[in-house]
């Protein structure tokens, strides 16, 4: 039973800190990850315009975001120049291969995408998102053939994009198991493999979750195996920095409970996409999340 580990490198200080921690991490434990990658500038400071979105202010205090991710982070993009993550971090971006790992596009500009795609227009979805495959291209000498996107966050025309850019598949929603996705009436044919588990920061400080109890949570949602495994994002600033105790765990866990610990490629491997369900995609509510995601909706039939 496979587990993919889906790894969401959102900024400057994550890319350059994180991923070497998590490489470490994996080697010691033999297990292969997905890192996807924002390419472009780190503009996080500039998400303080979400403080009027609801759950955004109770998620920042109970997630200690200062500490995970430092107060320079937070403050690139307003006080602070936002530095190019792609241009300055590119050798720590391609030695992820050098430990049998693969790298897809998060995106180009992290917090733009998170706050804007939902309702962006098609000009402006092709821009930012051919700026992250140029940019991927520049960096790794080939073409992105996965894309998860950031804050779980897609239009229309970004999941038309996905088949036209020439993905292979993407990770870019929440749900229950691998599927061709429909959204508005209109088949998608790249498959989708979506997240299917909690991340740690929906978790803790929630239902009296903290760092020291909540790897104990996850594992118990995963002691019974589903068809199809799972997919598990954690994130480099999180997991890569102060959580990474928990997540020790939990790849502890994992094999213990008898899982291969895989990319998302090996995830896929296996899997017969003329087969995969058609399921609707539209935007919801994941508890511990403020505002609303992609998330895999019901199957059609036939």
């Amino acid at each position: 039973m496979k587990l993919a580990l889906k790894i969401d490198v959102d900024t400057y200080r994550g890319t350059l800190e994180g991923v070497p921690r998590l490489r470490a991490l994996l080697a010691r434990h033999r297990a292969r990850a997905t890192f996807l990658f924002s390419l472009g500038p780190d503009h996080t400071g500039r998400a303080i315009r979400r403080v009027f979105r609801r759950g955004f202010l109770s998620k920042v205090s109970r997630s200690s975001v200062a500490s995970h991710y430092g107060l320079a982070t937070l403050l690139y993009g307003t006080l602070l120049p936002g530095p190019d993550i792609g241009r300055r971090c590119a050798d720590v971006m391609r030695a992820v291969f050098a430990d049998g790992h693969e790298a897809g596009i998060h995106t180009w500009d992290h917090v733009e995408w998170q706050d804007r795609v939902s309702t962006a227009g098609p000009d402006w979805t092709r821009h930012e998102m051919q700026r992250a495959c140029d940019r991927f291209q520049e960096i790794f000498g080939a073409r992105a053939t996965l894309h998860g996107a950031a804050g779980w966050q897609m239009n229309l025309h970004a999941y038309r994009l996905t088949r036209e850019l020439g993905f292979r598949f993407c990770s870019d929603t929440r749900g229950t198991h691998p599927f061709v996705p429909v959204c508005n009436g209109e088949i998608i044919t790249c498959p989708q493999l979506p997240t299917t588990l909690p991340t740690l920061d929906e978790l803790i400080g929630v239902d009296g979750f903290t760092a020291s109890n909540v790897g104990s949570h996850l594992l118990r949602l995963t002691e019974k195996h589903p068809p199809t495994g799972h997919v598990y994002t954690l994130h480099a600033e999180l997991e890569g920095n102060r959580l990474s105790g928990v997540f020790e765990q939990l790849l502890e866990g994992w094999k213990a409970q008898g899982y291969s610990l895989v990319n998302l490629s090996e995830y896929a491997g296996e899997l017969d996409v003329s087969r995969l369900p058609r399921c609707a995609v539209g935007m919801g509510a994941v508890p511990g999340r403020s505002g609303t995601l992609a998330i895999q909706g019901r199957e059609f039939s036939g």
